[in-house]
């Protein structure tokens, strides 16, 4: 069954017939509703491969019915722009149709919603319907002449804008999108289906407890439109499907912390732990250099050292606030040099390879946590990275990660394991280079992600210190498959710079996808020390941490 239109002299003519002689009052034309409802569950994955069926399961999970809904046809860029201007300023769904025959997930989600018309935009047609059509030209004028809306001219949009542009109109003041370059044109009242006037519509009840994630792929933007139409925030992800990795969804999930939240777009479905990520992501909390994931996306440039003991590195030569400044001086050269967010950072040693066995038998001194504590404080008040390192002797590395706990339970703090220090019950420092198999090192993978997921924080840098390869037997079976973490190799060769290319490209060799990467400059036993710019030109590819000893 082909849908009514209802022509313009019609839409009068029926306006007159309401009206009466004489003294009675003329009848009151009916008024078009909408129902939000907000989503029960959290979080809800609206993952449609298609435009049609994605419309359709943003109209399910945010309307519970609309007396008049939005149509355009998917092929029909300037009627998408158009039917999304009038869906929000209307606060009624909008819905995707392609070709002539409407698809029937569309036929029956108007039915769902109690759908009496249907304002069609440009190429738009509804088939298989007895729902009232008015069909209108992607043009402002012709939309407000159909809806009575009063529509401001929107800035034009580029090409890769849509989703952009859509997700930013406001319903409380309604503005008509028009793609760059281009403009809808006017439609001809004297042509079969145009024409018509729509019953004015109120308004829904905004869902303002409910927040919507979209990637921003095309197919999605009937679905975002519908989301502004529904009074939810819509936050583009920038393409990406973990809510972490941009700061400004971050900062809003956490100023609004949602009662519910709509991930929009096909891939969300696929992004492992979506529901954990989430509530990361809600807290609000910001690493340093913004967001709640490392890389890509920032260069951490760390001192190496040891608090008040200038033979283990540049980072204890002076007191905490000059230490701090020192490190930004390390940083501040090699943010013309990259893209990326330059974040200066500390890599404390927290638990030193000892000569003797000590009380505990270990050949390892451990830092109290409290000694450490204010140069990690001023470290992250100042936005700097820190990375906790063992040096674990003949303990194993998750008991001393263990002793700190509280330190590794800040956001802004990682760890590192240097397995040169890692020794056999029978072994003791500098008579042998230690080495640590890839079964402890997956044991603290479990222990740091755990922790990290268990407090809601974001992700976390584990640093593998190594030199020779035989120093992890096994990595190629390092666990990278826990988001909590970012897993690092840090390549720690010192002397000729041709014999540093040589261990970095050895240690790179074979491994793992997914491995980060990490350099280390010496002043006294590197021949010559690389400059800032000889880093980055010459250390191929760019390293994600660079640290100086």
């Amino acid at each position: 069954m082909r849908s009514r239109t209802i022509p313009l002299a019609l839409s009068a003519a029926l306006l007159a017939g309401c009206t009466s002689s004489g003294d009675e009052e003329p009848a009151e034309a009916p008024v078009a509703e909408a129902v939000t409802a907000a989503p029960e569950e959290r979080l809800t994955v609206v993952a449609d491969e298609d435009p049609v069926g994605t419309a359709v399961s943003t109209s399910r999970a945010l309307f519970g019915s609309s007396d008049v809904a939005v149509l355009a046809d998917e092929g029909d860029r300037a009627g998408m722009l158009m039917g999304a201007s009038a869906a929000v300023a209307m606060g009624v769904p909008l819905l995707v149709t392609t070709g002539a025959e409407t698809p029937e997930p569309v036929t029956g989600e108007l039915d769902r919603l109690g759908t009496g018309a249907v304002l069609a935009v440009g190429d738009a047609a509804l088939t298989g319907s007895d729902v009232d059509v008015v069909a209108v030209a992607a043009d402002a004028g012709a939309v407000a002449a159909a809806t009575g809306l009063d529509l401001a001219d929107g800035e034009p949009v580029p090409a890769d804008g849509d989703a952009a542009a859509v997700a930013a109109l406001d319903p409380e003041e309604p503005a008509a999108l028009r793609a760059e370059g281009g403009s809808g044109a006017a439609a001809d009242p004297t042509e079969e289906g145009a024409g018509g006037e729509l019953p004015a519509t109120t308004r829904p009840e905004p869902l303002e407890d409910t927040v919507v994630l979209a990637s921003g792929e095309p197919g999605s933007l009937a679905g975002i439109a519908t989301a502004r139409a529904a009074g939810a925030r819509v936050l583009l992800t920038g393409g990406t499907t973990d809510p972490r990795t941009s700061a400004d969804v971050v900062s809003a999930l956490g100023e609004e912390d949602p009662g519910s939240v709509v991930a929009l777009g096909a891939g969300f479905a696929a992004e492992d732990g979506l529901d954990w990520k989430v509530e990361t992501a809600a807290t609000g909390v910001q690493l340093p250099g913004g967001g709640q994931t490392l890389f890509p996306g920032k260069l951490l440039v760390a001192l190496y050292g040891h608090p008040g003991t200038a033979a283990l590195g540049l980072m204890g030569e002076q007191p905490v606030e000059a230490a701090v400044e020192r490190a930004r001086a390390h940083a501040a050269p090699y943010e013309p040099l990259v893209e990326e967010t330059v974040v200066p950072a500390f890599e404390i040693i927290a638990t030193i390879a000892s000569a003797s066995a000590g009380p505990d038998g270990d050949y390892s001194a451990e830092a109290d946590p409290e000694f450490l504590r204010p140069w990690v404080e001023a470290a992250g008040e100042a936005g700097m990275y820190v990375v906790l390192d063992l040096q674990p002797g003949r303990t194993d590395f998750v008991t001393q990660a263990e002793l700190y706990r509280s330190l590794l339970e800040l956001p802004h703090v990682g760890l590192a394991l240097d397995p040169e220090w890692r020794l056999e019950p029978d072994q003791v420092h500098l008579r042998q280079i230690g080495s640590v198999d890839v079964e402890e090192v997956n044991r603290v993978v479990t222990w740091l992600a755990d922790l990290t997921r268990e407090n809601q924080l974001p992700q976390k840098l584990l640093v593998l210190h190594q030199f020779r390869l035989d120093m992890i037997p096994g990595r190629d079976r390092v666990d990278l498959g826990r988001d909590e973490l970012a897993v690092m190799v840090h390549a720690d060769g010192q002397g000729g710079q041709g014999a540093k290319q040589g261990t970095w490209n050895a240690l790179r060799q074979g491994a793992p996808e997914g491995l980060w990467w990490g350099w280390k400059n010496f002043y006294d036993e590197d021949i010559p020390m690389l400059t800032p710019d000889q880093t980055i030109s010459d250390v191929e590819p760019d390293p994600q941490l660079i640290s100086y000893q």
